[in-house]
Order: C-alpha cells, then structure tokens, then sequence
C-alpha cells in the first residue's frame, strides 16, 4: 500500500477527520474509492493494449521470416522439379538410352542420373490372371485326371 506503515495511515485519517468533517469523511472516501478504481481499470486497459502491440510486432516479424521463407521456396522452385526429373529418368529408361534426358532437362541444367539399364521381368498369363483377379491362375484352370472325351465318374467305383 505505497509503502505506508499503519501508523502513517492513522494519522493520515486523523488529518482527513479534522480537516474534511466526520460528516463529509464516508462520502469522499467513496469519492477516493471510485477514482482509484477507474485508475487502475485504465491502467488495465493501457496494459492490455501494450501487450497487443508488443504481440502484434511479434507477428508482424513471423509474418516477414514466413514471407522469406516463401520467396526462398519459389526461388528454388524452377531448378527443382521431382516430376520432371522423375518423368525424363522413366522416359530414357523406356526408350532404352539410360542417362540420357528430355530435351527439357539439358535446357534447364538438370542433371539426370545414369541409371543403367535393367529387365523388367514381364508377368506370364497366368500371373496377369491372378493380379487382375485376385485369385491364383493354377486354381483358375481345372486339371482332371480323365482324358478328354470320357466321362469322369461321379459315384463310388465297384
């Protein structure tokens, strides 16, 4: 309370009692209490609206490194380009010139890897069968045991 020992307060209260009157005293105590009250309520607000500019100045500076950050990106975006590269490599692998690159690619300095060639083992049909359908090709196919032109038998044999 400001620093104030009982003491101080006391006499202080003493002072306002004969100066101000015992009739007048509660009414300009109430009068004191009220503007101690809008005091601290606008010291309040001036407070919050203090930290609302320091917050936004925080923000204002985020905003700028996301903004370079951005920039950086769309700066970096035309040398790098996992697509096309992606799509040059598939198309020399294809056209069997492994290591060579679009036209696209020389233009733009992209360097494309030599990769080597390999064989692609291609499924037989009865693999594509069986990927196509889900189920095994072998069990797809019905193998009997009877020759072809003869009945098989459907009851016990004597």
């Amino acid at each position: 309370m400001l620093d104030m020992s009982w003491g101080e307060v006391m006499l202080i209260g003493g002072v306002a009692l004969i100066v101000i009157g015992p009739k007048d005293l509660p009414k300009a105590l109430r009068t004191l209490g009220q503007i101690t009250t809008k005091v601290r309520r606008m010291a309040g607000e001036f407070q919050s609206q203090f930290n609302e500019a320091i917050r936004e100045a925080e923000l204002e500076e985020v905003r700028r490194d996301v903004e370079g950050v951005k920039r950086t990106v769309d700066s970096a975006r035309p040398t790098f380009n996992p697509v096309d590269t992606i799509r040059n490599e598939i198309r020399s692998a294809v056209e069997g010139r492994p290591g060579s690159g679009s036209k696209d690619a020389e233009a733009k300095d992209v360097d494309v890897k030599d990769t080597g060639s390999f064989d692609v083992p291609r499924p037989t049909p009865g693999q594509q069968a069986e990927q196509m359908h889900g189920a095994p090709a072998h069990a797809a196919v019905e193998t009997s045991s009877t020759p072809p032109g003869t009945k098989p038998e459907t009851g016990p044999t004597p």
